[in-house]
């Protein structure tokens, strides 16, 4: 499977789209060196959940030091053809943390376990196989 993403300038960041619950979707970064997928609290509440009914917190490392995340169960995530039902996602919220960003959040590499994928930076697909 090949799908083309979108790069906001030529050594900009990709971004996908992902759907969640078979009928939200949300704009994030695909990160190769964030291990957990992230989304904004702000847009996880938007969509309907409670921020009251995560699953447990983690704390992670980041490039500006350790931070507190909570955990979320999703009952469906989907992205470049791939699906993960019952799918735990960090969720964080960005503003309050003086975060702002076009975008919902980060796809990291727990979502593409047990995948081969190839970025072609050229032409803007990654390959999924």
């Amino acid at each position: 499977m090949t799908y083309k993403f979108k790069r906001e300038s030529e050594e900009g960041l990709i971004v996908v789209i992902v759907e969640i619950d078979y009928k939200f979707e949300l704009k994030m970064i695909l990160d190769t060196g964030a291990t957990n997928t992230t989304i904004d609290s702000n847009a996880l509440y938007l969509l309907g959940y409670d921020l009251k009914d995560s699953v447990g917190d983690v704390e992670i490392e980041t490039a500006n030091g350790i931070i507190t995340t909570k955990i979320f169960e999703l009952n469906s995530f989907s992205s470049l053809g791939l699906i993960e039902e019952k799918f735990p996602i960090q969720v964080y919220d960005f503003i309050a943390h003086g975060i702002y960003s076009d975008y919902d959040g980060l796809l990291g590499l727990d979502f593409l376990k047990g995948t081969k994928f190839c970025i072609d930076l050229n032409e803007n697909t990654i390959s999924i196989s």
